[in-house]
């Protein structure tokens, strides 16, 4: 899936440049392309990319501070949101994964709602098990896995009480 890096893709992502024509502008008006058609369709969009339930989360930046917003596919279970930082199956973690990892403190923005959230790595069986659920209804992330030699990350996008709410 696209990613929108904290830093130019150009210096983050060299080794897959190399391989690649596609620069950090295209990821980036890629990317804005999807966020401006999510938000315009009440978080739905066309073509491949509404075959599968995306989502867009908002990281900060982990060096600039910035917010950053990436469309995502994502998992539902229940209450549970779940999202992989596949970046394609690329050697590297996407940035956006880095980002929340540096502060978990997220915006997400599912269909026409958004609220905000924590980001919750999972780890051991935990993982394993949302990813092979994952990889068995949606053969991409298969694929995506067989790529690299990383561990795909798994992150739970847990919601916060809002305001009002009481414990």
């Amino acid at each position: 899936m696209p990613d929108e890096t904290d830093e130019p893709e150009e210096h983050q992502e060299q080794d897959e440049q190399d391989a690649s024509p596609i620069t950090a502008a295209d990821v980036g008006d890629f990317n804005r392309k999807l966020v401006e058609e999510f938000r315009a369709n009440g978080g739905k969009l066309s073509g491949a990319f509404g075959q599968v339930p995306m989502l867009l989360l908002t990281t900060t930046g982990r060096k600039s501070g910035r917010r950053h917003t990436t469309p995502l596919a994502y998992r539902p279970e229940g209450d549970a949101i779940y999202v992989f930082g596949s970046f394609a199956g690329g050697p590297r973690h996407p940035a956006w994964y880095h980002n929340l990892v540096a502060n978990p403190d997220v915006t997400v923005e599912v269909g026409p709602e958004t609220f905000e959230g924590t980001a919750v790595v999972l780890d051991g069986a935990e993982r394993d098990a949302v990813f092979e659920r994952q990889k068995a209804d949606i053969q991409q992330f298969a694929e995506y896995e067989a790529r690299t030699t990383r561990v795909i990350p798994v992150v739970r996008l847990d919601r916060k009480p809002s305001e009002g709410a009481r414990a």
